[in-house]
């Protein structure tokens, strides 16, 4: 970044992953028992951060739970493999790396949303 004056601008820039801890629930579809938090997303997969670690090798159902809906909340539910799964930097959490096996177009939705949300734009760019 280069700062001018005290003040910079920022080009509009693609993020191919995002980073949410402890922001979007991600839960059991089949249980409703949350398993951890969004810790990024992309169009392929996702990371959760849990407090367990999580079953290599399985198929999961997951639940999204994310802003939206006349509730608030609205979910969006994906099938994804875990590829791996390893103790977090944070003692006591796991991060475990999922590859979409089955979802919805409002997975691929959320991801736009999110890259709008955590894109920056100079002033007057429009997305």
């Amino acid at each position: 970044m280069v700062h001018d004056g005290g003040s910079y601008m920022l080009k509009h820039r693609q993020i191919e992953r995002h980073q949410l801890p402890y922001f979007l629930q991600v839960s059991n579809c089949h249980t409703g028992k949350t398993l951890g938090f969004l810790g990024n997303i992309s169009e392929q997969g996702l990371m959760v951060i849990s407090d367990l670690p999580l079953l290599v090798g399985a198929v999961f159902s997951l639940s999204l739970q994310v802003p939206g809906g006349s509730s608030g909340r609205r979910t969006v539910e994906i099938d994804a493999q875990c590829l791996w799964c390893h103790e977090d930097e944070t003692p006591g959490h796991f991060d475990s790396g999922f590859h979409l096996t089955l979802a919805p177009g409002e997975y691929f939705e959320l991801i736009d949303a999110l890259q709008h949300y955590f894109s920056f734009y100079t002033i007057g760019e429009s997305a």
